[in-house]
């Protein structure tokens, strides 16, 4: 690659600012390099030049600097300068090595992170419950109704972590997640994430050129002490949790920790995200950090685990000014999540057989994750106690853990891919207890532990 030699920022570069802070020069570079307007290997001007061209201060340009760095858009190499970034394909997101295409030569496959199908409602029965029940008229699509259907709001509302402002219906967690971060998110803005986090939220903020702050969990939640920290540099602009059921480590928060976690965000702006993904088969009560704060938190819960993936349906809750940017772009777009399902769901929501199969789950996942965990005990093996659908096997090697486990015919999800932060201390594999249904517990115990104890083959050579 040929390196160009230094340029000046283009004659109308600070007429294409919003702002002219950190923020709103990193995401005007980051336009233009995204753009090819800054082809790659382009040599850019000094922070002071820069600085003196905008009329702003050189540890502005700098902290810019720093955020484009931090996403790989840019290069510092000493006395010779700062660089764009070399040109790549798109990278293969943490999603993706986390979801590997599977085969059928697995006996067990532990990998997927989704319910178990025999542990969902009925979806059949619903739908015939919804066409018995309904006039045809009310089931015909039309393009000026409420994009939530009021019956719908008003059944949400009365189970609602506070009396929140909007309420609106999204594509899935997922989905919620994304729009509200590409509304309020911009490049280089720092956003506290849990460590372990679940992948595609570091690759949402990838794409958006958001930085991640990787704060480590205990069995509570966010450290507290590690949460203050994270405060010490550029303002966060965003907090994304998990409040229960933490994918993969299955932590919730305790009532305690909000307390203490509340404490420390009282002084400081930032948005509060909270994906409440596993609400219906938690045995966790929700413990709400968005809650404490309503004029910045939205929480957000879905119903796929618990209803039905293909569902595609979640709900966030929040204060207008963070939902209507978000209503308003996806009117340019989907427009809303289908009405057919928003009905679908609700007609399970009030329905007692619903219920029951989705209280039925919630008790056979929990006596799961108790069966797997004593059968681990008794090979040495200590997880950690947590809900949901997760658990969280700590191993001595995760590529030996995998090569073991697929020798025996399991599959498990990686654990490097939820790495936010440093490399811990200890490797991990995630386990997903929707597969167990027929699962040999004693069997899988064995081999799971054969598997947590696993080295490679160049450590054993060397200690021989």
């Amino acid at each position: 690659m040929t390196e160009a030699s230094p340029t000046a920022l283009p004659a109308d570069f600070a007429g294409d600012l919003d702002e002219r802070t950190a923020a709103g020069i990193a995401a005007a570079i980051g336009r233009r390099i995204r753009s090819g307007a800054l082809a790659p290997g382009t040599r850019l001007p000094t922070v002071r030049e820069v600085a003196r061209e905008l009329r702003v201060s050189p540890a502005t340009v700098s902290q810019a600097w720093r955020a484009l760095a931090a996403t790989g858009a840019i290069t510092a190499r000493g006395r010779a300068g700062t660089f764009v970034g070399a040109e790549q394909g798109a990278p293969i997101g943490r999603y993706q090595r986390l979801h590997s295409p599977s085969d059928n030569a697995f006996r067990v496959d532990l990998s997927r992170g989704t319910p178990d199908p025999a542990l969902l409602p009925d979806l059949a029965a619903a739908l015939h419950a919804l066409s018995r029940d309904t006039a045809p008229g009310d089931l015909s699509a039309h393009y000026l109704g409420e994009a939530v259907l009021p019956a719908l709001a008003e059944a949400l509302r009365a189970d609602w972590p506070w009396a929140c402002e909007r309420l609106t219906v999204l594509d899935g967690a997922l989905d919620a997640v994304d729009r509200i971060l590409s509304a309020h998110v911009r490049f280089g803005d720092p956003v506290i994430v849990e460590d372990p986090c679940f992948p595609p939220f570091l690759d949402l903020l990838a794409r958006l050129g958001g930085r991640p702050i990787a704060v480590r969990l205990d069995e509570s939640g966010f450290r507290p002490e590690e949460f203050a920290r994270a405060f010490h540099g550029p303002a966060p602009r965003a907090v994304i949790l998990q409040p229960r059921a933490h994918n993969p480590t299955g932590a919730s928060l305790s009532a305690a920790r909000v307390r203490e976690l509340a404490a420390l965000l009282g002084a400081h702006p930032a948005l509060i995200i909270e994906d409440d993904h596993s609400a219906g088969i938690a045995t966790t009560p929700l413990r709400s950090l968005a809650a404490r704060f309503p004029e910045r938190g939205v929480y957000i819960r879905s119903y796929s685990k618990s209803h039905g993936a293909d569902l595609r349906l979640a709900v966030a809750g929040g204060p207008a000014a963070l939902l209507d940017p978000v209503v308003e772009r996806r009117m340019l777009g989907p427009g809303w999540s289908s009405r057919l399902l928003q009905r679908v769901l609700l007609t399970m929501l009030h329905d007692a057989g619903a219920q029951a199969t989705v209280t039925g789950a919630r008790v056979e996942y929990r006596r799961r994750a108790t069966v797997l965990r004593r059968a681990l005990a008794r090979h040495d093996v200590v997880v950690a106690a947590g809900d949901g659908i997760n658990v969280w096997l700590p191993v001595s090697d995760e590529n030996a853990a995998m090569i073991s486990l697929a020798a025996a015919g399991i599959k498990a999800a990686p654990g490097g891919p939820f790495e936010a932060g440093e490399r811990p201390v200890s490797d991990h594999l995630r386990l997903t207890l929707g597969a167990l249904g027929e699962t040999d517990i004693a069997w899988l115990a064995t081999e799971l532990a054969t598997a947590a104890c696993a080295t490679p083959t160049y450590r054993r050579i060397r200690r021989s």
